[in-house]
């Protein structure tokens, strides 16, 4: 008797084999490049309080009047620039002392009337500092910065093609977004792509901000060029040791541009000729401000540029860093950006669960 014919094995449909490695991706990277990017934004959602909880960890800082008296200003610079003290934030409301950076990393904290040392802080003794290194580059420097970009390209991918893997066929939007108690498989499998689905755009605008900030050149260049704008340079000024009367400085700086903060001063090079400041222009996003106004050593303004008259191009690429850290929109969108922080170690752990579960089953 013949035997009968054994019919041929069929293969998948090609989209069921690209959803089914596009399946995969989701699941690997997330369990690897997808740790590091969770424990990353943990840092981010942590830092957005970062005055706050600098305040809270020393008391000290927030007893002064903010008052920005170029004579102190002088003083820290004569006793500090020569150790590395390149720029200082002003007195201000939010934070009503000098905070002074230096080129190797640490920040110190002088009283506003006096000039008296209240504070130093580096990522090797400060918690907030070492979770500001971490979430910038890894904690590697310049390496640990190229590999965040890398893993940061990852995670966008990862989240488009999670709502590739979630898109649903037409009329089934609302039941695609329905989360359920159980069984645990389908518990974790909807809370894991609902939540993903959304809270898609805050996720986007955390990753995509983060990102252009990593390679902020190419997409400034991108930006520019697309929808216009440019880069001013500074005045280049000869060389000069005259002594500057940084009182005047200050007055001559804050009038330059109507109505704009006076927020950071760059510590000038013992002959360079040049003196630099930042100011938050109105209607400025970014907390420091990107408008600058530069004087000669005499006290004579020579450039004032407000940001705000930037073209498009220049205005999206610079509004990267206010956004990703939610300093637009007051409290509640400080709120909002520590929310999105915590997003992805929550889709992680929903879709570790997932994973663990269905393996469990088989």
């Amino acid at each position: 008797m013949d035997m009968p014919a054994t019919a041929p094995a069929t293969k998948a449909p090609p989209k069921r084999r690209v959803r089914a490695v596009l399946s995969w991706l989701h699941l690997w990277t997330g369990l690897t490049a997808g740790l590091v990017f969770a424990l990353a934004s943990l840092a981010g959602a942590v830092l957005v309080f970062h005055v706050d909880l600098l305040k809270l960890q020393h008391p000290q800082l927030a007893q002064h009047a903010p008052v920005a008296d170029g004579r102190v200003l002088a003083q820290l610079i004569e006793r500090w620039g020569p150790e590395g003290m390149r720029s200082l934030d002003l007195p201000r409301d939010e934070l009503p002392v000098w905070q002074a950076y230096f080129e190797d990393g640490h920040r110190q904290y002088f009283a506003p009337e006096d000039g008296a040392l209240l504070l130093y802080r580096s990522h090797h003794d400060d918690v907030l500092l070492w979770l500001h290194e971490w979430h910038v580059d890894l904690l590697g420097g310049k390496t640990g910065r190229d590999v965040w970009g890398v893993i940061g390209w990852i995670s966008l991918a990862m989240i488009l093609i999670g709502l590739y893997l979630w898109w649903p066929k037409s009329g089934r939007y609302l039941a695609q977004l329905k989360m359920h108690a159980g069984p645990p498989v389908r518990r974790w499998l909807t809370w894991h792509r609902s939540a993903g689905v959304i809270l898609l755009p805050l996720l986007l605008l955390a990753t995509v901000t983060g990102v252009g900030m990593v390679y902020s050149k190419g997409f400034q260049k991108a930006l520019t060029g697309a929808f216009g704008g440019k880069n001013v340079k500074a005045p280049e000024l000869p060389a000069s040791t005259t002594a500057i009367d940084w009182t005047r400085a200050i007055a001559q700086a804050r009038v330059a541009i109507p109505q704009a903060r006076l927020a950071r001063v760059s510590v000038p090079d013992p002959d360079e000729g040049a003196v630099s400041f930042r100011l938050q222009a109105h209607g400025e996003w970014h907390p420091v401000g990107r408008s600058t106004v530069v004087l000669s050593r005499e006290g004579r303004v020579v450039q004032a540029f407000d940001a705000t008259t930037h073209q498009l191009g220049m205005r999206m690429s610079q509004a990267f860093y206010p956004l990703h850290v939610g300093a637009v929109g007051g409290t509640a969108m400080k709120w909002i950006t520590a929310f999105i922080g915590l997003l992805p170690m929550f889709l992680l752990a929903t879709g570790f669960l997932f994973w663990r579960r269905r393996r469990g089953k088989r």
